[in-house]
C-alpha cells in the first residue's frame, strides 16, 4: 500500500513542462483537471492551498486564482468561505467541457463513457436522422447518395474513408436543419475522433460493413421514411461501436 505521504507527493508532483506556457493559468488548469479526474484530488476533500500550488506549478498567486476561477467554472470545484476550495462529486462536473471530457476518457478503464458518448450520439442523431427524412430535398439526398458511392470507393483507405463517414453524418446532420443538437455531436466527437479507443479497429471488411449501415440511412431518407431513416442511424451507430469497441465487459449501457 502506498504511504500517505508517497500519496501526497504524487498528487503535487510538478509536471515535467518542456518550457512555460504563455497562458499559465490555462496550463495550471489543465494540469489540475486531469489530476482531479484521476483522483489525485478526491471529491470532498480541499484542493491543495494557494501557497502550495504556486511553489507546485511555480506561478504567482494571480495564476493560481485563475486556475481555480476556471476549475468553478467547469464545476469541478467550490469554494467556501472558512473551508477552502473543495473538489466537488463527479455529478457536478462539466462533462462536455474540452479538459474534462478528454481527461475522463483518459482514465475510461472499462469505457463507461465511450459507451455513454455513443448513446448519447445515437439519441441525438436517430432524432436527426427522423427529421432529415421529412425535410431534405433533392441536392440533400443527392449529396447523400455521393457520399455512400465515394465511401464504397474508399474501404481500403480507412483514413480517408472516416473522413468521409463523419462527412455523411454531419450532412444527415445539418439536414434536420437541428443546431445545437448538431453542434453536442460535433463538440463530443471531436474529443474522441483521434484516439484509438474510439476509434478501434480499421480493417477494410469493417468499413464496408459500416457503408452498408450509411447506404441504409441514405435510402430512408431518400424514401422520406422517418421511423425507417432513425431506426437505420440508431442500428448502424450501435453495431459499429460494438465492433469497434471490442470486449472489455459486457456493454450494458448500450442495450435498449
Amino acid at each position: 500500500m502506498t504511504p500517505p505521504q508517497e500519496t501526497a507527493r504524487d498528487a503535487l508532483a510538478t509536471p515535467a513542462w518542456v518550457r512555460r506556457p504563455t497562458n499559465l493559468a490555462r496550463a495550471v488548469t489543465a494540469e489540475l483537471v486531469e489530476r482531479i479526474v484521476r483522483g489525485a484530488h478526491p471529491a470532498g476533500t480541499a484542493l491543495p492551498p494557494e501557497p502550495i500550488l504556486c511553489e507546485t506549478f511555480s506561478v504567482s498567486r494571480t495564476v493560481v486564482r485563475e486556475a481555480v476561477k476556471i476549475l468553478q467554472e467547469k464545476g469541478l470545484v467550490q469554494v467556501r468561505q472558512g473551508a477552502g476550495t473543495m473538489i466537488t462529486p463527479q455529478s457536478q462536473w462539466d462533462m462536455l467541457d474540452e479538459l474534462v471530457l478528454a481527461a475522463t476518457i483518459a482514465e475510461d478503464n472499462d469505457l463507461t463513457i465511450l459507451d455513454d458518448l455513443v448513446v448519447t450520439r445515437r439519441l441525438l442523431e436517430s432524432d436527426m436522422a427522423n427529421v432529415a427524412a421529412r425535410v431534405a430535398d433533392q441536392l440533400t439526398i443527392d449529396r447523400l447518395r455521393a457520399q455512400v458511392d465515394r465511401m464504397d470507393e474508399l474501404v481500403d483507405d480507412h483514413v480517408t474513408y472516416h473522413d468521409h463517414d463523419r462527412a455523411f453524418h454531419d450532412t444527415v446532420m445539418h439536414a434536420s436543419g437541428n443546431r445545437i443538437a448538431r453542434g453536442v455531436v460535433r463538440a463530443l466527437e471531436s474529443q474522441v475522433v483521434n484516439t484509438a479507443r474510439y476509434m478501434g479497429r480499421t480493417e477494410r471488411s469493417l468499413c464496408v460493413a459500416s457503408n452498408r449501415g450509411h447506404r441504409r440511412i441514405y435510402e430512408r431518407i431518400a424514401a422520406h421514411d422517418p421511423e425507417g431513416a432513425a431506426e437505420a442511424m440508431f442500428t448502424h451507430i450501435t453495431e459499429a461501436w460494438l465492433v469497434r469497441r471490442g470486449d472489455p465487459g459486457e456493454p450494458i449501457r448500450l442495450q435498449r
